[in-house]
């Protein structure tokens, strides 16, 4: 592709994507699915113009609209919101996993596709996407909201406990050499988890000295190449790059900056973030769910209860009410970047085919039932019976009645 091949598909996605999306917001659909499907009108899996022939061309553009989204989370967050959970976090957050990835494995074990891909299919229908759940924080404005520390401390579980399923999942798609290599790699993903929280938990005034200037422009260029930096250096060593970002930005909301770092990053954010989505798009083929729909609709349906179950155990570790519970479930709904990942590992791998069909269709389909959800999650509330929830006390001067 040349550059102004290259100029012109670019231009031509965002126009598409943002067209999508502004017909969606009049039936108020939330623009997360709707980017993705512009992914996939303009991919090379359906019929029509094709804008990319391979989404790895928008690879790098993608993982950068990543990094922003999660940078900016982060900045809206401090260390003390994110970890204030202590104890009840490390609980509903041990919980979501044991529910989600014990699910996905019995799910996989009773399809009948094999041990492996029994265990691969545990961390698809396990792990949530953490581009997605940023993204609806940000589009329902819930960012303030008392459950919000908590389904982003999540979050960081599920990364910890990345480290340590793809080492336990080494063997199986041919990475780690052994144990030794795959303890070796699970500790150096804690380390700089631990690093960049003690960082942002005692650094934040020797990182604002570093980056105080009184120029924006060397304010931004400092502070995105930081990011990007810390992002792609975490990645080397078994972190997430969305995760290191999510850690850098908490960094910088514990220093004077954040105000200006927030006025940068929220253009930034917005226009790499629909790209993000859009080459998430490319790379699903809709062609081939056809001969998985069955097993793709048992595992929606399953995820969903589980999550919902998760939401309830949530509610009550952390004393949350039914509304925020169910909120919590339904955000962390949403599966993408990292099922892909495992499905293309274990078609590297030679496992079962009909993996990669199933994780494409299950991602696509909960990457549009995941925002919705979420976006409706009161009209969810109402129908689940309270008494499974934390219940609310009593205002001062209230005689307890209910409204």
């Amino acid at each position: 592709m040349t550059l102004a091949d290259a100029l012109v598909a670019l231009g031509a996605a965002f126009l598409v994507a943002g067209a999508l999306a502004r017909l969606g917001r009049r039936i108020e659909l939330p623009t997360i699915p709707l980017f993705m499907v512009a992914g996939i009108i303009c991919g090379p899996n359906t019929p029509g113009i094709v804008l990319f022939d391979d989404p790895v061309d928008l690879d790098l553009l993608a993982a950068i609209g990543l990094v922003f989204l999660l940078l900016y989370i982060g900045l809206e967050f401090s260390v003390e919101e994110l970890t204030s959970g202590g104890r009840g976090l490390l609980v509903a957050g041990g919980a979501y996993i044991l529910l989600n990835v014990g699910g996905g494995l019995a799910f996989g074990f009773a399809l009948g596709w094999g041990a492996s891909e029994a265990l691969v299919l545990a961390g698809i229908l396990g792990i949530s996407s953490s581009a997605i759940v940023s993204k609806i924080l940000i589009e329902l404005d819930r960012l303030k909201n008392p459950e919000s520390s908590l389904i982003l401390g999540v979050i960081v579980i599920e990364d910890v406990f990345l480290a340590v399923y793809l080492a336990l999942l080494a063997p199986v798609l041919g990475g780690a050499d052994g144990p030794v290599e795959a303890i070796r790699d699970i500790g150096l993903a804690l380390a700089v988890l631990l690093v960049l929280g003690a960082v942002a938990r005692f650094g934040g005034r020797l990182v604002g000295r570093i980056f105080n200037t009184s120029e924006d422009e060397l304010l931004i260029v400092t502070v995105i190449g930081a990011v990007l930096l810390v992002g792609g250096l975490s990645e080397q060593l078994g972190v997430k790059y969305a995760i290191a970002a999510l850690m850098v930005g908490i960094i910088f909301a514990s220093t004077p900056l954040r105000g200006r770092v927030i006025g940068f990053t929220h253009p930034l954010r917005d226009a790499f973030g629909a790209l993000f989505f859009f080459a998430f798009g490319l790379t699903i083929d809709p062609g081939d769910v056809g001969s998985v729909i069955v097993p793709v609709l048992i595992a929606a349906v399953l995820s969903i209860v589980l999550n919902l179950a998760s939401g309830v155990l949530a509610s009550r570790v952390a004393g949350l009410d039914r509304q925020a519970g169910t909120n919590v479930g339904l955000t962390l709904l949403s599966r993408g970047e990292f099922a892909l990942v495992l499905a293309a590992l274990a078609a590297a791998a030679g496992l079962d085919p009909r993996l990669s069909a199933f994780a494409a269709g299950y991602v696509l389909l909960l990457a549009i039932l995941g925002p919705l959800a979420a976006t409706r999650s009161h009209l969810v509330a109402r129908v689940l019976p309270e008494r499974l929830f934390v219940q609310p006390a009593p205002s001062a001067g209230s005689d307890g009645s209910s409204r």
